[in-house]
């Protein structure tokens, strides 16, 4: 299926197929020839690719943090299964849709522990051996649920590439990809489009000048970026509308809402009230990205596709850090009526 709209109907998760076993070649100078399946590839509606990975998780005074020879961290040390796309595939899955998540990952306990969190929340999961490891970073997050990230970029090789074979059967049996700009996504890009299946893909904080996220940019129909580090967010949405494919560009802006760009109009969205003490704001634009193409698959205008992803954006700043979760597809409907959206 390609369509990227319509109605997701009421559609059960993909994971719960269980181990596959191991088959496929991997197709990628140097990757090892078996690749690991576990979940079905039938009947997809989002195909993520990439941004499966680990976070450890710091809890600091404040940040920025001041130098100094040591600080004492009462509230622990932990590593995480949980990156970009695996928040997406999180929520993606919460709100009910099939999803298949495809990406690198090591055989080491980075790996062990996202390949566990995808068999625990029946998430489809399709990974290409890394002898370099499994992609991780560290997170600094202060009191107020900012934080800072510490990405190890050893975690890759210039020549990975995604098995062509592999990519092809996963975007012919899905509706939507999203694709993550971690390596090596940009690479999948022309495949993606040559199968029909809509794109949609989100920027973080690209400042709007750095090459290596126009490739995304300019080839998703749906593009989701921070305003954080834009100096001129609406000229960036309508420099990604003009010279790309995208029908809308949505530019999250935190405790402000949301600028929503569809059919030449930029939009206000307002910023949901989150359900409850905001602790921490890791996750906060995966699940706006995940409420939103909810809605997309959905047939929902994409004025209330960014509603819905305000409130879900909301709800995660009140998930702690070290936690895993997403707001659940019976939730969404019964925020936006209490608050009116």
């Amino acid at each position: 299926m390609h369509a990227d709209s319509g109605n997701a109907g009421n559609a059960g998760n993909a994971g719960n197929a269980g181990n596959a076993g191991n088959a496929g070649n991997a197709g990628s100078p140097g990757n090892a020839e078996i690749v690991e399946h576990f979940g079905t590839t039938d009947d997809v509606d989002v195909l993520v690719l990439g941004g499966a990975g680990v976070d450890t998780i710091v809890h600091v005074p404040e940040l920025p943090l001041p130098y100094a020879d040591s600080y004492m961290i009462d509230g622990g040390i932990r590593a995480r299964a949980g990156q970009t796309g695996d928040f997406v595939a999180l929520g993606l899955t919460a709100l009910g849709l099939r999803v298949h998540h495809l990406d690198f990952l090591g055989d080491d306990p980075e790996g062990d522990l996202v390949r566990a969190l995808h068999r625990e929340q029946g998430i489809a999961l399709t990974a290409i051996p890394q002898p370099a490891g499994t992609k991780r970073a560290v997170n600094l997050v202060g009191p107020d649920g900012r934080r800072l990230s510490l990405y190890d970029n050893s975690r890759g090789r210039p020549d990975d590439r995604f098995p062509q074979d592999t990519l092809r059967t996963l975007a012919a049996a899905s509706r939507h990809a999203h694709v993550s700009i971690t390596h090596p996504c940009a690479e999948a890009l022309p495949v993606l489009r040559e199968a029909g299946v809509g794109i949609s893909t989100d920027l973080h904080n690209w400042d709007g000048e750095n090459p290596y996220h126009e490739a995304f940019a300019y080839e998703a129909d749906v593009v989701f970026v921070s305003v954080t580090a834009l100096t001129d967010p609406e000229a960036t949405m309508r420099r990604i509308a003009e010279r790309g494919h995208a029908e809308v560009v949505v530019a999250t802006a935190g405790a402000k809402g949301a600028y929503l760009l569809t059919g030449g109009e930029l939009t206000h969205i307002p910023a949901a009230a989150p359900p409850g003490p905001v602790v921490d704001s890791n996750g906060a634009g995966d699940a706006f990205a995940s409420a939103f193409l909810f809605g997309r698959l959905g047939g929902e205008p994409p004025h209330r596709c960014a509603e819905f992803g305000a409130l879900a954006g909301a709800y995660a700043c009140t998930v702690p850090s070290t936690d895993s979760a997403a707001m659940p597809r019976d939730a969404l409907p019964a925020r936006a009526a209490a608050t009116g959206r």
